[in-house]
């Protein structure tokens, strides 16, 4: 299963934080790291994260699993793309066709590349509910593993479709936007209400959210600060949350606003 292939449940996502402060995202990383985050997801699109993700991983390579994308429509920029982040990463543990672009031409070569070794696992990611649909459609084709799909009290339009099918196809699910893009984590609710939900942050309590969910396998929050990276590592330890709290959480996040 994807879940113990990729390991613990809390990654580490990079959209718009560690683009091209390499340094940055050494401090961040190795953070993630030490309070025992394994799966770092990031993507061509991402300016310079990619890059800067591989410094991050400089001499701890072996610690981690890399969640990275194709994302383009040219074979051609898309076989540069992974060239590169073969160079950077030595291998890729989950390439995903970013946002299903191209996906059609995209899936024969990386069956290829992943027969041959180089990545281990093919996904489909995209953040749209409106694309879901096409997203189905490639799930049903029995060629990828796994999927990455925005999940958070405000957004649950996969629980209608995607997260039943994902789990009839066993396929490994790969949560973006845990903290609705950071709009849900702001501001926090005051610590008495946080004290049934056993957990020290109000993040940790929408982590703790998504993951009450068993479809789920692992979160990629991202964070620029590395206290941040420990304490969303923190939500993937200890008991998770039961539908009582889980309903808590959502009773929360809907007087929030978002």
């Amino acid at each position: 299963m994807v879940e113990r292939r990729l390991g613990p449940v809390v990654g580490l996502g990079t959209w718009q934080t560690f683009d091209h402060d390499a340094a940055l995202a050494r401090r961040v990383g190795e953070a993630a790291l030490d309070a025992g985050i394994r799966v770092f997801d990031s993507s061509p699109m991402y300016g310079g994260a990619e890059r800067s993700l591989g410094t991050a991983l400089d001499g701890r390579r072996d610690e981690a699993a890399v969640a990275t994308k194709i994302w383009t429509p040219s074979a051609a920029e898309a076989r540069l793309q992974l060239a590169t982040q073969l160079a950077w990463y030595g291998r890729v543990e989950i390439e995903q066709v970013h946002n299903l672009v191209a996906w059609e031409e995209h899936l024969p070569w990386l069956e290829g590349e992943r027969d041959a070794g180089r990545i281990d696992l093919i996904g489909a990611t995209h953040y749209s509910s409106g694309a879901f649909g096409e997203l189905e459609q490639v799930m049903r084709t029995g060629r990828i593993e796994a999927i990455q799909i925005p999940y958070n009290p405000y957004e649950r339009e996969v629980e209608e479709r995607i997260l039943p099918l994902a789990e009839e196809l066993e396929l490994g699910v790969v949560v973006m936007r845990p903290l609705g893009g950071g709009s849900l984590a702001r501001p926090s609710p005051p610590r008495n209400e946080l004290e049934p939900l056993g957990v020290d942050t109000w993040a940790q309590a929408l982590l703790k959210w998504a993951l009450a969910d068993t479809r789920v396998h692992v979160l990629i929050p991202a964070t620029s600060k590395p206290e941040r990276a420990r304490e969303n590592a923190a939500a993937g330890s200890g008991a998770m949350l039961d539908p009582e709290q889980r309903a808590l959480v959502e009773r929360i996040s809907g007087r929030s606003g978002g």
